[in-house]
């Protein structure tokens, strides 16, 4: 019963840190996607040193782990002088890191289509980049969004990792109220339980999206 008034007397300093963690990945969910679909489109269609150079940036970013990315981003934000703000630099980190995941991703849907695709949209008088970017990617797109989820699901557990640098997040806040109370094993497993049901809301609301846009034969479910 302690534990229990412990755990609701801290929700109150816990749960703004859901908007922080929650922009957190939303910004690097966009940042992936806005750095992974030209990977994925490189890796494919590209010549060889770009499909090499971007092999390179996956095998870097899937290799080092996320808590030394972030100190590595740190100490270079540092040394070029630039603002030392945790949020942008977990921001960024997660978001280089995810980028890297969701090439893959958005290479393996857009690998998966039909080969005469492109030769159709040539056939039809379009250019490479016009058939790449009307008839390809709405493709792989549709097909990427289970494979999104999961990087969700990913993301929101490795940004708990980011209070580290200081980020008022979930994370930091459930540990400066378990250092201040001692009530370590209920206020993890509260904040554990606020990162699960933010899984879930947002797989559901995936799950409709990919029902919206599925197309027999395209798309499989999200779990």
């Amino acid at each position: 019963m302690h534990s229990l008034l412990v755990v609701i007397e801290a929700l109150p300093a816990i749960l703004p840190g859901i908007i922080v963690t929650v922009g957190n990945v939303a910004i690097s969910l966009g940042l992936g996607l806005l750095m992974g679909m030209p990977f994925a489109v490189g890796q494919v269609y590209g010549p060889r040193r770009v499909r090499r150079l971007v092999a390179l940036y996956v095998w870097f970013f899937r290799g080092v782990p996320i808590l030394v990315l972030l100190f590595l981003f740190y100490g270079f934000f540092i040394s070029l002088g630039l603002p030392a703000e945790p949020f942008v630099i977990a921001s960024v980190v997660l978001g280089c890191t995810s980028a890297a995941y969701q090439s893959q991703i958005f290479r393996g849907a857009i690998e998966s289509l039909p080969s005469g695709q492109l030769q159709a949209a040539r056939a039809l008088g379009m250019t490479d980049a016009q058939g790449i970017l009307h008839i390809i990617l709405p493709q792989a797109m549709r097909l990427s969004i289970p494979g999104w989820a999961n990087e969700f699901s990913i993301l929101l557990k490795d940004s708990a990792i980011c209070f580290v640098l200081g980020t008022q997040d979930i994370m930091a806040r459930t540990s400066f109220a378990a250092a201040r109370t001692h009530e370590h094993l209920a206020l993890y497993a509260a904040a554990g339980l606020i990162y699960l049901v933010l899984t879930i809301i947002v797989l559901k609301l995936l799950r409709r999206l990919e029902n919206s846009l599925s197309v027999p034969g395209y798309t499989t479910g999200i779990a």
